[in-house]
């Protein structure tokens, strides 16, 4: 019986998370409050204190459960892709997918909101050593292309996506400018093998 209690706990946790996840994409969160957040949840404030024990570590969960939701489709989408080269393109036009829902007020948030900040630069962090090692895969033998240094260039272009400044440039939210740096990766990586060949 108290397995079955907890198992329905974890499940109704699981599904407050995902709606809170779904408010912050659409509207921010630093605005919100723990009060307006359980009406909306049809929930008591002690139940969303049992998520978390304040408002900022709130804060803090949500964003990581978005993260961890982005970083796990995206990984699980490359499940199917064979090409080496597919893959990288596949993997950052993922990431795109996962963000064209935020809205400029949730960028503008996690600009904000330090903890929330620090999350973001993790993710584009790691996102870009994974970068680096798709293309590291996709390079065949002899081709002159840096992994490394596509690496570098891609996380200091998606600290630039994080910051605003490629936007500002630009006009690209952050999904496009996602698109965009698939399409100049791929082309540097394919470019490169056509002047091997030739």
């Amino acid at each position: 019986m108290g397995m079955r209690i907890q198992l329905r706990t974890t499940v109704r946790h699981d599904e407050m998370l995902h709606e809170l996840v779904e408010i912050f994409l659409a509207e921010g969160f630093v605005h919100l409050n723990v009060s307006e957040l359980a009406g909306r949840l049809r929930c008591s404030k002690s139940t969303l204190y049992a998520l978390a024990p304040s408002k900022e570590q709130l804060f803090v969960l949500v964003i990581r459960q978005f993260f961890r939701r982005a970083t796990r489709r995206v990984e699980s989408s490359l499940e199917g892709v064979r090409s080496p080269i597919e893959r990288v393109r596949h993997y950052l036009v993922s990431i795109s997918e996962e963000l064209a829902p935020a809205s400029p007020a949730f960028f503008a948030d996690l600009a904000a909101f330090a903890p929330a900040h620090e999350i973001y630069r993790h993710n584009t962090t790691i996102a870009a050593l994974r970068v680096q090692d798709l293309v590291r895969d996709a390079t065949l033998k002899g081709q002159q292309v840096n992994a490394g240094f596509i690496g570098a260039v891609a996380g200091q272009v998606m600290e630039a996506i994080h910051r605003g400044e490629i936007e500002a440039a630009t006009g690209l939210d952050d999904s496009a400018a996602y698109r965009s740096l698939a399409d100049l990766i791929v082309a540097g990586v394919v470019g490169s093998h056509t002047k091997e060949t030739t």
